[in-house]
């Protein structure tokens, strides 16, 4: 079981990927990106339909090539299933199927945010995998939720956003800063060089470790408004100040619940994931917990934070060590929820 080879194929939004894993070692990974969408200043799903059906054949050879594993050779085919765009989603399934059925080998359905989880089980993520059970902060463009995870087949959803997530805050306030999209990664950079308690913003009052985002974005909107009737070039200004600003305030705002999800469950095995965990604010919160809280902290390596098909082949690889096939009536979903997807296996 521990030779398996696994070819795993992403698709959920606008990256196209394919991943080769032996055991628990990613032989290959490959992605191709979509820039189409940065006309847009968002995602357009007949747009990422598209270009998945012209990327799949050449990403999952490339993914084969690099490995230096034959088609013949792989013990099964794990896709994501969902959750995800149904456009994106469909193209990969409807592959993953195919190439199963032609191979005549297991095909295996994943979980995109289960996903994002077991990536820290990938053999060269971390210095050594989290130990169960643990806490995930699981924070995306589409995704933001604190995950206790007891074991890579039991877990439970603590808290989640209400309203946007927190990479989607990232994006929209960027686009108030007339950034281009994907925004995140450029407010990242711009803060590194910006005063981050130059302004404030307004942060949710919820109860228990659910979020909101919706509200700093609002806050940030009005403020620029305000701001830009008394000096036009505001923004430019005061740019790097802004998106430092923006990026702490974010941060505080995860790093709240973390905190006291970790507290309250008695918890000190911490880890983050999903593409906003590539982000460098979030990245030195979790670095200075370690030392302030004595949290075992698990960040993962920047190929792993966004969408790839290395962490759909490691849960395929758990799946198919536990005999757990899909057949081929199953579909691509939209919504997938993590915790309706455990309960299907027990």
């Amino acid at each position: 079981m521990s030779d398996s080879i696994i070819l795993g194929i992403e698709s959920s939004c606008d990256d196209t990927s394919a991943a080769v894993l032996k055991g628990n070692k990613i032989l290959s990974n490959i992605a191709a990106n979509q820039k189409i969408h940065m006309e847009y200043g968002g995602v357009v799903p007949e747009l990422a339909s598209r270009a998945h059906q012209q990327n799949i054949i050449p990403v999952v050879n490339q993914a084969f090539i690099k490995a230096n594993i034959q088609q013949n050779e792989i013990s099964a085919v794990g896709f994501t299933r969902g959750p995800g765009l149904l456009g994106s989603l469909l193209v990969g399934t409807s592959f993953a199927k195919s190439l199963a059925m032609g191979l005549n080998v297991p095909l295996i359905e994943v979980n995109h945010l289960q996903a994002h989880i077991l990536a820290h089980f990938i053999d060269d993520a971390n210095p050594k995998p989290p130990a169960f059970p643990f806490l995930c902060l699981t924070v995306s463009g589409g995704h933001t939720m604190i995950v206790l995870v007891k074991n890579y087949f039991d877990m439970e959803i603590i808290g989640k956003t209400i309203d946007d997530a927190a990479g989607e805050a990232f994006d929209k306030i960027g686009k108030i800063f007339g950034l281009d999209y994907p925004a995140g990664p450029i407010i990242d950079k711009l803060a590194k060089k910006g005063d981050a308690n130059s302004f404030n913003f307004n942060k949710p009052k919820l109860d228990a470790y659910n979020y909101s985002f919706s509200g700093i974005k609002t806050s940030v909107l009005y403020f620029i408004q305000k701001e830009i009737k008394k000096n036009p070039v505001f923004i430019t200004e005061n740019l790097e100040n802004l998106c430092a600003s923006v990026q702490r305030s974010i941060v505080e705002i995860l790093m709240q619940k973390l905190e006291k999800a970790a507290a309250d469950f008695g918890i000190k095995e911490v880890a983050i994931a999903g593409g906003v965990s590539a982000n460098s604010g979030l990245r030195e919160a979790m670095l200075k917990n370690a030392e302030k809280l004595g949290w075992n902290i698990y960040i993962p390596k920047f190929e792993y934070t966004t969408d790839n098909a290395a962490m759909i082949a490691m849960v395929a690889k758990l799946k198919y060590d536990r005999g757990e096939f899909a057949d081929l009536s199953v579909s691509a979903t939209a919504r997938y929820d993590i915790e309706e997807n455990f309960k299907k296996n027990f």
